[in-house]
């Protein structure tokens, strides 16, 4: 665990998304970093600033705006991110990226890189993975932009540990749950989070009636078996990062961050009807399943995951949104 030190700015990237304000939250109150300050660089949304918040407007493909943004800083948490969006993701996710490393490390101040990266790179459910995936096995990203973009992130990173000696890490995340998300990843109407998308895999007559009925789907993979399928609650990556923030054993590391097992849909599906007499439905995919292991990141930085699929359940169903609070898109695509 880092000493408390005053001179110490935390640069946060994508601070106005779900995992960025969670961690903002988070990272305030831990008492071991009172006396630092939070720098959020923002381009479209704005966090509020405050006496310990500092806010730097502009685009991070902008080198400009990347160098006022490092400049004093000793920790970078970059979150910024976008999904299937081939004019932004380039710019995002590599040259902003690149951008962030060259004044990293250039500035006489910076001290960490954390990334937060997706098991996109790893292509999740899209291809069989017959044994647990852990952070040695290669790259293998399914089609489209933002896959390629997390394996292009974690290979940059890595490069400058090779050419710089660069003290970084990445996290990298499954699925990411808040609030009610998890349930409405189950939903067969058109206010689905995510994807598959249960209404076209089943027809809008069939979808129509499990809609009304608050059937679940049990997701089959590829062999007919019950989907298993990784999942991270915000809360606890935003753990994992307080864990990774200044910890020695991180330095160059790679770690999946997420449940200690993948949600089984049978298992799932069977607790929603015992506790909340939820109907399911059987619905075959051609995915296969994964089970990403976390233990690296249990052993080296003494993290545990607190959500397991009961407590993931429970936090989706019982959570009510206010009138201010509505669903978000975090980022199209």
């Amino acid at each position: 665990m880092p000493e408390s030190r005053t001179d110490r700015i935390v640069l946060v990237t994508g601070a106005t998304g779900k995992v960025g304000q969670t961690f903002l939250q988070r990272f305030l109150r831990d008492e071991t970093w009172q006396d630092a300050t939070v720098r959020a660089l923002c381009h479209k949304r704005v966090v509020e600033e405050t006496s310990r918040v500092q806010v730097v407007r502009g685009s991070i493909s902008d080198r400009a705006v990347v160098a006022d943004a490092v400049r004093d800083v000793t920790h970078v948490l970059h979150l910024a991110t976008c999904k299937e969006t081939p004019d932004d993701v380039m710019d995002v996710a590599t040259k902003g990226l690149f951008w962030l490393l060259e004044e990293c490390r250039q500035s006489p101040t910076f001290e960490q890189f954390v990334l937060i990266g997706g098991d996109a790179g790893m292509g999740h459910f899209v291809y069989p993975h017959p044994v647990p995936v852990v952070e040695s096995q290669k790259h293998s990203p399914y089609a489209g932009c933002y896959a390629l973009s997390k394996v292009l992130e974690e290979v940059m990173l890595e490069q400058y540990y090779i050419q710089y000696d660069l003290n970084g890490c990445c996290l990298r995340a499954p699925w990411i749950m808040e609030k009610d998300d998890f349930r409405y990843t189950l939903s067969f109407g058109d206010d689905v989070f995510g994807g598959p998308r249960w209404r076209d895999l089943v027809g809008a007559e069939a979808a129509n009636r499990h809609e009304a009925s608050g059937t679940i789907p049990v997701m089959l993979a590829a062999d007919g078996r019950p989907m298993l399928r990784n999942f991270v609650h915000v809360h606890d990556l935003a753990e994992a990062i307080m864990s990774a923030l200044g910890h020695p054993a991180a330095r160059q590391q790679l770690f999946n961050i997420c449940m200690d097992e993948p949600v089984d849909y049978r298992i799932m599906a069977d607790y929603l009807y015992e506790t909340r007499g939820l109907p399911s439905v059987d619905v075959p995919t051609p995915f296969h399943r994964t089970w990403l292991d976390n233990d690296k990141a249990k052993f080296l930085l003494d993290w545990r995951p607190e959500y397991d699929l009961s407590r993931l359940i429970a936090a989706a169903w019982d959570y009510e949104r206010a009138d201010d609070d509505p669903r978000k898109i975090w980022y199209p695509g």
